[in-house]
């Protein structure tokens, strides 16, 4: 099913794993050499950065020469035209991601990510031109519901076939649109869309199960924490609808498109569902399980009022930051107060180099996203002012500099 073997994988999370092992000083470095040299790999990587050029490369790549196939060939053609000639392009792209894997050996090197994004974003595209005239939304015809399922379909594919964590959350958006086709009400809506995400958690969490201590146990947590997100966020309504971010800080409770029951029984729900994940992550030493369950929480936090109709104040934000600031001191300080500052194999001490470049990188984006809190606010300028009525001697300087 997977494009790469499971030794070729397994070779390059042991290589990840000696690289924290020398930074933290686990081994010395003649045997990480030993080691390394013990634990080649025929799959190609690169660095994230050369990553993100070639993805983008790829990508300026593929939308120039379609654009210039359609300015020269399809100029004046009809959308059915248009939309077989899109499939075939994603078929192409589709082709060239695993002959570009198969042939090359590429492992996340931005190419074949490229070319898998484009593949899917030129299928739902030829879908819409060829069997449906163009029109991207309109409830006009169930069968439009289509196009977003093989969108669906196509990213999980992907997801699977070459195990790129984005295919995933691709998909589940894609699945939102679905039941939107359909002549349900909006509630109905949401809880088909949860069932999906559900029906998809159960698979995932049985694949995990069989895959304990293996590369791909990281692969099915991370996408369980998806799932429980999305199973959280179609149950959110003051979320998911954006109507608190549109009400700006006022009141309103109940949406005029949901019934009460229905209202209420979400809001118990997103009360719910942080303690049921936070409580199977913990027991499952589950770091992106217990991290999707901290997001609930905090997300329940900041749309309680709204479900309440109770009205925001500006302050909100600061009383928020001050209890996530006392819960972590508290976890903290209990576990440090254990037996070896560590409970039920949980500590607050670092147990890995990457955990310190996950903060440094973190740091380096706050910091892109909040200049203006390091830089100062640039002074106005005074006009109008001259020095004017000094003297000097020499230099050519006169009364009026």
């Amino acid at each position: 099913m997977r494009i790469y073997n499971a030794a070729s994988e397994e070779t390059l999370r042991a290589r990840g794993l000696l690289k924290d092992w020398r930074a933290d000083g686990f081994i010395s470095a003649e045997q990480y050499e030993r080691l390394e040299k013990e634990a080649a790999s025929d799959l190609r990587t690169t660095n994230v950065f050369l990553r993100l050029v070639l993805f983008i490369f790829t990508l300026i790549s593929i939308g120039a020469a379609v654009g210039l196939l359609s300015i020269t060939v399809l100029s004046g053609a009809s959308q059915q035209t248009s939309g077989i000639f899109l499939l075939i392009f994603a078929v192409v792209c589709y082709a060239a991601s695993e002959f570009a894997v198969s042939r090359f050996r590429l492992y996340r090197h931005g190419i074949e990510e490229a070319l898998t994004v484009c593949a899917v974003g030129f299928l739902c595209a030829g879908m819409q031109a060829a069997f449906f005239g163009g029109v991207i939304y309109s409830h006009t015809s169930a069968a439009r519901f289509v196009v977003p399922a093989a969108g669906a379909a196509f990213s999980l594919w992907i997801w699977r076939r070459f195990g790129l964590w984005y295919a995933l959350p691709a998909a589940m958006i894609f699945v939102i649109f679905v039941p939107d086709y359909w002549s349900v009400p909006h509630a109905a809506q949401r809880v088909i869309i949860a069932m999906l995400y559900a029906a998809g958690l159960v698979c995932v969490a049985t694949a995990r199960s069989r895959h304990r201590g293996e590369y791909l146990e990281n692969v099915y947590s991370l996408a369980e924490a998806f799932l429980w997100l999305g199973i959280y966020l179609a149950f959110n309504l003051q979320l998911s609808s954006l109507s608190w971010a549109m009400r700006g800080w006022g009141g309103g409770r109940v949406l005029p498109e949901f019934g009460s029951a229905f209202y209420w029984t979400t809001w118990v729900l997103i009360w719910c569902l942080p303690v049921i994940v936070l409580a199977g992550g913990i027991r499952q030493k589950n770091r992106a399980v217990i991290g999707a369950g901290l997001i609930m929480a905090v997300l329940t936090s900041i749309s309680n009022k709204p479900y309440l109709g109770w009205p925001r104040h500006t302050w909100d934000p600061m009383l928020l930051g001050l209890l996530l600031a006392g819960v972590a001191i508290f976890v903290r300080r209990w576990l440090d107060s254990g037996p070896g500052q560590e409970r039920h194999g949980f500590t607050a001490e670092r147990l890995s180099a990457k955990d310190k470049d996950l903060l440094k990188a973190g740091s380096g984006v706050l910091g892109l996203l909040t200049p203006n809190s390091i830089t100062p606010a640039p002074q106005a300028s005074r006009t109008g002012v001259t020095f004017a009525g000094g003297s000097s001697g020499g230099g050519g300087a006169s009364s009026e500099f």
